[in-house]
C-alpha cells in the first residue's frame, strides 16, 4: 500500500497548479481555461460515479493527446479514407486505394484511416509512412496497426468511437469511402448527417469502386428509392457526394472542390464562403441569378476582412461573400460552390 499523501503535499500541489493558471491568465484563451476547470469542478461537485468521471477524464485526455499530434500538421490538407479492414491485397479495389492515395500525396494531401488492414492499409501504404495518419480503435478482439503506420509518431489510439470520429472529421478536407460493413457506412452516414444539417463545413465525399463494381450504385439507389422517393432527404441532398470509379476522377473530385473555394462558416443569417480570389460583380450577379431560391430573396455581399486569421494561408490571400440562406438547402449549397469552382 502506499503512502497516504500529506496534507502539506497536497497544498503544494495545488498552490503549483493556482500559480500555472495564473500565468495563463494574461494569454488569449484565458477564459477558455477557466471554462474547463469550471467544467471540471462541476464534474466532481455533482457526485457522479466512478464510471462517468473516468469517462470523461478518458474523452478529454485521447483528445488532448490527439490536438498535441495533430498540431504539427495543421497547415497540411488532409483525406480519410474509409473502407473494409477485411479486403485482401490481391483485390482490385485494394489496389485502387493504394493508387489513389498515392496520387493524393503527390497532390499534397495527407491520408487518414482507422490503422488496420484491409483499405486503410491500402491506404496508408499508397500514402507512404511520411503522409499517414492512423487513428486506431480499442476493440474487444485486438486491432493491430498495419504495418505502415504501426510505430510511427501519428498513430494515435482511441478508446471511444465518439472522439475518433470527431478527429477524422475535424481534420480532414475531404472524405473517401471505398466498399466497407457497417463501421464504413456508419461513417460515410455520419457525415452526410453532418454536412446535410449545417453542423460541419462542406466538403467533397467521393465513393471509391473499381469499374464493373455496384457497390455504391446500388447504395445510392437505395436512396434514391426508398428515402427520396417518401420525401425523407431532399433531391439536392444526393449532389453531397459523387462515386467514382477511377484515381483520376476521385482526386479530381477532391482537388477540383478546392480551386476557388477554400471553406465555409456559419453565420446566424447564413453562411459566409472564403474564396482563394476575389469573384468579379459579373460573376456574384451570375451566382444570385443562379441560386436566387437558395437566398430566399436575399443577395450575395461581397466582403474584405484583411485582419481575418485563418490556420493554413495568409489572410490578404482570401477572400469572402457572405451568402444569405436559412441552412435547410445544403445540397443547393454544394451547388453553389460547385459553380464557384466552375466560374
Amino acid at each position: 500500500m502506499s503512502d497516504p499523501v500529506k496534507p502539506a503535499e497536497t497544498s503544494a500541489a495545488w498552490k503549483e497548479l493556482l500559480d500555472r493558471i495564473g500565468a495563463l491568465e494574461a494569454g488569449p484563451n484565458a477564459d477558455l481555461l477557466k471554462g474547463l476547470l469550471g467544467t471540471a469542478l462541476r464534474l466532481f461537485e455533482g457526485h457522479h460515479d466512478r464510471r462517468d468521471l473516468k469517462m470523461a477524464h478518458l474523452a478529454l485526455k485521447e483528445a488532448c493527446q490527439a490536438l498535441e499530434v495533430f498540431a504539427e500538421y495543421r497547415h497540411v490538407p488532409k483525406v480519410a479514407v474509409f473502407g473494409s479492414a477485411r479486403t485482401q491485397p490481391g483485390e482490385p479495389i485494394y489496389q485502387l486505394a493504394v493508387d489513389f492515395a498515392k496520387a493524393l500525396a503527390g497532390h499534397g494531401y495527407m491520408v487518414l484511416t482507422g490503422a488496420g488492414g484491409g483499405i486503410m492499409e491500402a491506404a496508408n501504404r499508397g500514402a507512404g509512412r511520411d503522409s499517414s495518419f492512423g487513428l486506431n480503435i480499442q476493440l474487444p478482439f485486438e486491432q493491430h496497426a498495419n504495418a505502415y503506420v504501426a510505430g510511427d509518431p501519428k498513430l494515435v489510439d482511441f478508446r471511444f468511437f465518439f472522439t475518433r470520429k470527431l478527429f477524422f472529421l475535424k481534420e480532414t478536407r475531404a472524405l473517401a469511402l471505398f466498399p466497407g460493413g457497417f463501421g464504413t457506412l456508419d461513417e460515410g452516414f455520419e457525415a452526410l448527417t453532418l454536412i446535410q444539417t449545417g453542423k460541419s463545413t462542406p466538403l467533397p465525399i467521393v465513393l471509391m469502386e473499381e469499374p464493373g463494381s455496384s457497390y455504391w450504385e446500388e447504395w445510392r439507389d437505395y436512396l434514391t428509392d426508398h428515402l427520396l422517393a417518401r420525401g425523407l432527404i431532399h433531391k439536392d441532398d444526393l449532389r453531397l457526394f459523387r462515386v467514382c470509379r477511377t484515381v483520376e476522377e476521385g482526386v479530381a473530385e477532391v482537388t477540383g472542390f478546392f480551386r476557388v473555394f477554400h471553406s465555409a462558416y456559419r453565420t446566424r443569417d447564413g453562411v459566409t464562403i472564403w474564396l482563394w480570389r476575389p469573384l468579379e460583380a459579373t460573376e456574384i450577379a451570375r451566382l444570385n441569378d443562379a441560386f436566387s431560391d437558395l437566398m430566399g430573396g436575399g443577395r450575395i455581399n461581397l466582403v474584405y476582412r484583411p485582419g481575418k486569421q485563418l490556420s493554413d494561408t495568409e489572410p490578404e490571400a482570401l477572400s469572402c461573400i457572405d451568402v444569405p440562406m436559412d441552412h435547410r438547402h445544403q445540397g443547393r449549397l454544394r451547388a453553389m460552390i460547385d459553380a464557384i469552382n466552375a466560374l
